[in-house]
């Protein structure tokens, strides 16, 4: 099975009429994904190429019984759109855009531990489950159906090392790209153990950044509580010191959060980590087949 998106998603997508919200959400419909709505306030009644647009998540849920929203709205109107999309009972929301403040994004993950629906982003590429659906704006041409799992913080990366596999003969179960802002709906623990409860996962790749501590939690994690593989890349072994580089959550404060640090610390939980895209891919068949 795949995790957070297939073919049982039905999607709503907010801020559908605009130019990148229509392109990507008729790109994910083209790929196989069950696109039900758009939402943009004051355009109920009009439609994009057939997909019924109203003026709230909740008309569109009640309407078509959606169950994942997309947010593709500018990002001073974002975190009221996240919320709607919240509040309207969907199960996931996945919210492409980025440059939302980080003390908004506070408030929203402190709102999402009240319950158990799940938030992919900001600042994100969405999800892929080759084969069955993707949400988001990743290049669906890269990925193949497969059984090995992939998360990520940066979008570039999540492609290159998707088509390494792909050029090696592996595909991936379900591809999920979380967001590099400092504060996210998701973090590598959580989609993680999602990848560990699928039965049809064998392996996962973890692609992290430099910056922060997530990726050493990560190492934590999975060496306490995770059967299935795991397969490290961290961006960033030749980014020079002191410089501001990358996504806003790649902020390095002395030897914290360098690239080195963070693949000694997940070679301490024995997990390999490779140096780049194509050593990954290796990596990967050396242990599968």
């Amino acid at each position: 099975m795949s995790i957070l998106v297939d073919e049982n998603t039905r999607l709503v997508v907010q801020g559908v009429t605009g130019r990148e919200g229509q392109f990507h959400t008729l790109r994910n419909r083209a790929y196989g994904t069950t696109v039900v709505a758009g939402v943009t306030p004051g355009k109920e009644g009009q439609d994009v190429e057939g997909i019924p647009v109203y003026n709230t998540v909740r008309d569109a849920v009640e309407a078509t019984d959606a169950n994942t929203a997309m947010v593709f709205v500018p990002p001073r109107f974002a975190t009221d759109a996240i919320y709607e999309s919240l509040e309207s009972g969907v199960d996931l929301v996945i919210c492409i855009t980025e440059g939302i403040p980080a003390h908004d994004m506070l408030g929203i993950y402190t709102h999402l531990k009240r319950g158990n629906q799940v938030l992919i982003g900001p600042n994100c590429p969405g999800i892929i489950s080759p084969g069955k659906a993707t949400v988001g704006i990743m290049p669906t041409q890269v990925f193949q159906p497969g059984r090995v799992g992939l998360v990520s913080r940066s979008g570039t990366l999540t492609y290159q090392i998707s088509k390494e596999l792909a050029l090696v003969g592996i595909g991936q179960s379900t591809v999920v790209g979380i967001g590099g802002d400092p504060i996210v709906g998701s973090s590598f623990i959580d989609i993680l153990g999602r990848f560990e409860d699928d039965p049809d996962t064998d392996l996962v790749v973890m692609v992290g950044e430099i910056g922060g501590d997530e990726e050493e939690k990560a190492g934590a994690f999975i060496a306490e509580n995770m059967t299935t593989p795991v397969i490290g890349y961290i961006a960033g072994f030749e980014a020079p010191p002191g410089k501001q580089m990358g996504h806003a959550g790649a902020i390095i404060t002395g030897s914290s959060g360098t690239a080195q640090g963070k693949k000694e610390a997940l070679e301490a939980r024995n997990v390999q980590v490779g140096t780049h895209p194509t050593e990954v891919a290796e990596m990967v068949k050396q242990r599968i087949g």
